[in-house]
């Protein structure tokens, strides 16, 4: 193991201590634009903020250390934007980016399209090139609106400046009002000036439980249902409703799964649960709301690629009456065909459907016992083959690591499971281990587990995971992560350190780019291009020689201390990389659906076809 390097120590001026006053001005007020910029977002309650420093907002940035705003200052924007998201998703309060007007806004896009599928309230800031020059193609410059306008719920564009403090709040108030991103665009000198403005307060809104006529409906078909089963989504998490779901299950004995990546939307140690549905997600789940004659879908928007056929099971109830639950109703019955659309929030409607179902006879109850006694078979049978599962059982997957000295990625990710803190979160990126640890992940309490949803970019899970602990510095914070994912994100070791904010990063080295290789293996007849990461560094002393802990782990015995380890040193405010060395062998791939095998009619590619088996 590498010893860290030591950097000489130079004298470094200090910046005079400045007192912190959070009171916001009240009443019509002279100011400045930057006055008024940052007084509305002390109204909103900004405390941290992303970004990497620019001249563009420099005039503000002077103001946020007074105003009691902490600015983060990050490796890459793309990164503030994952950290806004994670923070946001963990607080349930806006997480905030900013950056140089140009190539720094632009580096925002990938993060802002990532909330936008996480229905996360991050408010991008985006100072732009001056009012004047416009349009005349000057430095770092480029049109900042158009960029942004299919994956922002809301965008504010600065016209005036006398208009800065009511457009900021516009922007903040729509990002929770639409569950979504949204951007304030502002010119560069129009944070300069004279305005007379007064501050305006929040507007917050109460969510209700949904139309009476559709709630008295859902509860009709729910009382008639011999086998409900409820799907817990994004929006019980959102609106802080897990314990509604727990007591809208426990009055019907219906068993719960979890949307896509939403493992943390109902609590895995209750009887009830059954796991996590989608791509590499529980058997045990697929298996029971196969037999449901009516899916209670709560706060999901049943997306595509959480309903997919996955273990060979083509498992979503084809005749099953659907009840969703959704507080956008645009997302009511856009996926599945459904029998009843409810629009509104996911916990006030659990409720509201407890309360209608008191008294009612309900069918599910006479054969409770029943189905207490399927659910528990099926999640013991799925426990008992997670458990005999260590590896991969394909032709390629067994060949491949036959002589390796690593461990199993699913070793390894069970290994994970069984040392995970209580109270921990957990980011994954998108990468095939990754996606493996579906079947591996349990919590139970809200806001705890963090992904890039449909979105699905590398580089997602390490930047958004430090924006989580920054959120909630009281609970462990770690991140799974890819060796390729990693190359896009480990520049914001440094940011971790030189901020104080101590998260773990689970690197898994497996020296390839598994979900794209795993194409290849599957309908390329093993022609690999551009797959091979072989020639990575060593990750761990990387991480060392950029001031963080650094292990490197390739026996199986070591993985749950490690783990341990490095959730203990974040206590003691350090961040810990642990490099775990896997086999090559390949889970299931991404889209199995959307590929074929090759067709060819030019006569020169012909050797590239494959006939199917």
């Amino acid at each position: 193991m590498a010893k860290r390097p030591v950097a000489p120590k130079t004298p470094v001026a200090k910046a005079p201590k400045v007192k912190v006053d959070r009171r916001v001005t009240e009443g019509k007020t002279r100011m400045t634009p930057s006055e008024a910029f940052v007084e509305t977002m002390v109204a909103q309650g900004v405390k941290h903020m992303f970004g990497i420093v620019g001249s563009a907002y420099m005039d503000a940035l002077d103001l946020f250390e007074t105003a009691g705003i902490r600015f983060v200052s990050v490796a890459h924007e793309q990164g503030a934007g994952h950290m806004a998201d994670g923070y946001s998703r963990v607080s349930g309060q806006h997480g905030v980016c900013i950056a140089q007007n140009g190539p720094g806004i632009t580096n925002f896009v990938t993060a802002t399209a990532a909330a936008f599928w996480a229905h996360s309230p991050v408010v991008v800031i985006t100072p732009e090139t001056g009012s004047m020059s416009l349009g005349l193609g000057g430095f770092q410059e480029t049109d900042q609106l158009p960029i942004f306008s299919k994956i922002t719920k809301f965008q504010a564009h600065v016209n005036n400046k006398a208009r800065m403090a009511e457009l900021t709040a516009r922007a903040f108030d729509r990002a929770h009002i639409e569950l979504g991103p949204t951007q304030l665009n502002i010119p560069r000198d129009y944070f300069y000036g004279d305005i007379e403005c007064e501050i305006p307060k929040p507007i917050v809104i109460e969510r209700g439980a949904g139309g009476e006529a559709a709630l008295d409906e859902a509860a009709a078909l729910i009382a008639k249902a011999k086998f409900p089963v409820i799907l817990s989504g994004g929006g019980v998490i959102m609106s802080n409703g897990m314990d509604a779901a727990v007591k809208l299950a426990e009055a019907l004995d219906a068993p719960v799964c979890n949307s896509y990546l939403h493992n943390d939307s109902f609590p895995a140690n209750h009887r009830l649960w059954c796991g996590p549905l989608g791509y590499q997600g529980s058997k045990a789940a697929m298996k029971i709301i196969n037999k449901a004659d009516v899916v209670i879908a709560l706060g999901t928007r049943l997306g595509p690629f959480g309903t997919l056929p996955q273990h060979g099971m083509d498992y979503w109830p084809k005749n099953a009456k659907i009840i969703q639950i959704d507080a956008d109703p645009k997302m009511l019955g856009l996926v599945k065909k459904i029998s009843v659309g409810v629009c509104g929030d996911a916990k006030a409607a659990a409720l509201a459907l407890v309360m209608r179902l008191k008294g009612k006879q309900l069918v599910c109850r006479s054969n409770a016992d029943a189905r207490m006694k399927t659910l528990a078979k099926e999640k013991a049978a799925w426990e008992k083959e997670l458990t005999g599962w260590t590896h991969e059982r394909d032709a390629y997957s067994v060949e491949i690591s036959k002589n390796s000295p690593y461990m199993h990625p699913r070793q390894a990710l069970r290994a994970l499971e069984e040392a995970m803190p209580p109270r921990a979160m957990v980011s994954t990126d998108i990468g095939n281990i990754c996606s493996v640890s579906n079947s591996y992940l349990r919590f139970n309490e809200p806001r705890s587990m963090f992904a890039a949803m449909s979105f699905g970019n590398c580089g997602y899970a390490f930047p958004t995971i430090i924006g989580a602990k920054l959120a909630a510095m009281d609970r462990p914070a770690i991140a799974y992560v890819g060796d390729g994912a990693w190359g896009i994100s480990f520049n914001e070791v440094q940011t971790c350190v030189r901020e104080n904010i101590p998260v773990t990063a689970i690197v898994f080295n497996n020296g390839q780019w598994g979900a794209e290789k795993k194409n290849h293996v599957d309908f390329y007849n093993h022609r690999y291009l551009g797959v091979s990461l072989d020639n990575q560094p060593h990750w761990a002393n990387v991480a060392i020689a950029m001031g963080a802990e650094g292990m490197r782990i390739d026996k199986l015995e070591d993985v749950g201390p490690a783990l341990k380890a490095a959730c203990e040193a974040q206590k003691k405010g350090k961040t810990t990389i642990i490099e775990i060395m896997v086999t090559k062998e390949l889970g299931d791939p991404f889209r199995r659906d959307a590929l074929a095998l090759p067709t060819r009619h030019l006569k020169k590619y012909k050797h590239t076809e494959i006939k199917a088996k």
